[in-house]
């Protein structure tokens, strides 16, 4: 790494070979050899040496899983404005174990499936809609009792879960609450479909590409490579190839593999 670095010209290939053929653990290692070695942090070095959107997705690649999902949210948070589809992205997403990682604020609620009817009396079923009960069940339940509550739910209701906060919800509350019901369902098919909004139509989204594919890279990207053929028709990787270019893409088709 250090002779890629300090090599004329940078040896980009080295460097993304070296970084994307290791697991996170085995970065971190690499990154405490270098500092002890070098007198240096290793993410330093290569922010000096890297520039545009390769050096983005390589110190996120040197970050742990909480730091990189705590660096995202403060970048979403930070200036003017708040880019709200990466906060619901990625407090959708992760697990309750990865929220408190990041900071202690979800706690794992006890598994009752008996919240279908209070879904369904706090929207359809009322004038008006009762966000704080969609928020507290959406939001303080695994995965695996949601998808129950969700099957319930079609006794008391003639839309599904994600039709019904669509009627009753609008604005960010709705697309955080949806993303929350769709990551329960099939979390793969809703970064495929992320993934595919970004590389489509006019606007380029590469952040996204990073954010994903460095995030899900050891967790479920296989799963997302799978689900994105199926629902599209094309590979992921071959979207990328053709939706990017240079040392960025020789990167991300490192990551996504072929």
């Amino acid at each position: 790494m250090d002779k890629a670095i300090k090599t004329k010209g940078v040896d980009e290939a080295t460097i993304i070979e070296t970084l994307v053929r290791r697991s996170n653990a085995q970065r971190q290692q690499i990154k405490a050899a270098y500092q002890q070695v070098n007198g240096k942090p290793l993410d330093v070095a290569l922010k000096a040496a890297l520039k545009g959107e390769l050096e983005e997705v390589v110190l996120g690649l040197l970050m742990t899983p909480a730091q990189y999902d705590s660096f995202l949210l403060k970048s979403a948070m930070k200036g003017l404005g708040t880019d709200e589809d990466t906060l619901v992205e990625i407090l959708a997403s992760r697990t309750n174990k990865e929220i408190r990682e990041i900071k202690p604020v979800f706690k794992q609620g006890n598994i009752n499936a008996s919240y279908h009817p209070a879904l369904y009396e706090a929207g359809e079923k009322r004038k008006g809609t009762d966000c704080g009960v969609f928020i507290d069940i959406l939001t303080s339940r695994n995965a695996c009792h949601l998808r129950r509550v969700f099957q319930l739910y079609s006794k008391y209701s003639k839309v599904d879960v994600a039709k019904a906060i669509d009627l009753e919800l609008k604005g960010d509350i709705e697309n955080c609450l949806i993303s929350v019901v769709k990551c329960a369902g099939n979390k793969p098919a809703f970064f495929a479909e992320k993934l595919n909004q970004a590389m489509k139509g006019s606007g380029y989204k590469g952040k996204i590409l990073t954010r994903i594919l460095v995030s899900r890279s050891e967790i479920d990207l296989a799963k997302i490579k799978q689900e994105y053929q199926s629902k599209f028709g094309k590979s992921l990787y071959q979207d990328i190839q053709d939706d990017t270019k240079g040392d960025y893409e020789t990167i991300l088709l490192a990551l996504c593999g072929n």
